[in-house]
């Protein structure tokens, strides 16, 4: 009998094929707009111009992406580009930086390296896109459709037929909390203080999202950061395992997460706000999905991935391409569980692909 994670990667396969028919050559997507906000996880290129060390616009990166390097941190396409190809979309959705004209109409992708939930999270690496200024730039964008559209009510019309999706708050953690010599976030909150304080913080973020016009928000909670390559070089666990304070203080996050999910879907009776428990999904067996290395990046390994740096050949093999990014491998996965679960803990209370049909 097969296992539990066979199924579950085979209705991975099944998800990925059924799109793939469902949105022909000459298929509309889903939905005509797709909105993304969020760090490295999600960037495609709003930090290439930036003064910063949070850069992936080099070889390596992209060695597997059909453009090169384009300032995804991966080797390939993201978590966000293959939702955006789920949802039937035949080109990725355009960097806040290079989208022009009418390409804000298709959706635009804001989210920035390093970025975080707090303003000051992950200023020793430069400069970066907060999620406050990703919701300006994208308050920039609502007037730009509503001039292409011919005012405010169209723009509204067709922002409430769009999917939006947020990924942010791993570097309040990797970036800002559990780096005490530079940040006095620990010192001032207990774990569970601090989720508390992003939440609020998050909140007030989501609801000006909401008063924009976003109306099917998909929030993807935060994964196993404490499992990630440069953790463990930093906090040297016992081998095979990852991080635990990390991963508790994470898992703290999330719950308040899903808590507000609750709270936003009952104020706004006109939305529908859903979690992506990116946590739970990657947490089975690699193993048994074929990854052979968990502990390690395919390139830099525990130290960082430079432009000298030779990357591993079994990328497939690899669950991070760096010291803290996932491969292409794994981004599919996590995607297509986000757009169509395979467990009812996937999503909650709807998937992506529900979301959508809305």
């Amino acid at each position: 009998m097969a296992s539990t994670h066979q199924k579950i990667w085979w209705s991975v396969f099944l998800t990925l094929l059924l799109s793939n028919c469902q949105h022909g050559v000459d298929g509309a997507p889903q939905v005509p707009c797709y909105f993304i906000f969020g760090d490295s996880l999600s960037d495609s290129g709003n930090n290439n111009l930036l003064v910063t060390k949070a850069k992936a616009n080099f070889k390596p990166y992209g060695i597997d992406f059909p453009q090169g390097p384009t300032g995804r941190f991966t080797n390939g396409r993201t978590i966000v580009d293959v939702i955006s190809e789920l949802l039937g979309f035949h080109s990725f959705i355009p960097s806040f930086v290079t989208a022009k004209g009418k390409d804000v109409l298709q959706g635009v992708n804001y989210a920035s390296g390093a970025a975080g939930i707090r303003d000051e999270t992950g200023q020793h690496l430069g400069d970066r896109i907060t999620l406050n200024r990703q919701l300006i730039n994208y308050q920039h964008t609502v007037a730009q459709i509503a001039k292409l559209l011919g005012g405010a009510a169209a723009a509204a019309d067709q922002l409430s037929k769009c999917v939006f999706t947020v990924g942010i708050g791993s570097n309040d953690y990797i970036n800002n909390y559990f780096l005490p010599n530079l940040y006095p976030t620990s010192k001032k909150f207990t774990p569970d203080q601090y989720a508390t304080a992003l939440i609020a913080q998050y909140s007030l973020q989501l609801k000006t999202l909401h008063k924009f016009g976003a109306r099917k928000v998909a929030l993807l909670g935060l994964g196993l950061i404490g499992c990630a390559p440069a953790e463990l070089a930093a906090f040297s666990p016992p081998k095979g395992t990852c991080v635990d304070k990390i991963n508790s203080a994470v898992q703290l996050f999330n719950g308040k997460l899903q808590s507000l999910v609750n709270d936003l879907n009952t104020e706004f009776s006109d939305s529908k706000f859903t979690y992506i428990n990116i946590f739970g999904i990657g947490s089975g067996d690699p193993k048994a999905a074929g990854f052979k290395v968990t502990d390690s990046g395919c390139c830099g390994g525990r130290t960082g991935c430079t432009p000298s740096a030779t990357p591993c050949s079994n990328r497939r093999e690899f669950v991070f391409f760096d010291e803290f990014h996932p491969t292409e491998a794994v981004n599919v996965n996590l995607a297509a569980r986000a757009y169509k679960a395979s467990t009812p803990s996937d999503a909650s209370p709807i998937d992506i692909n529900t979301l959508a049909k809305l």
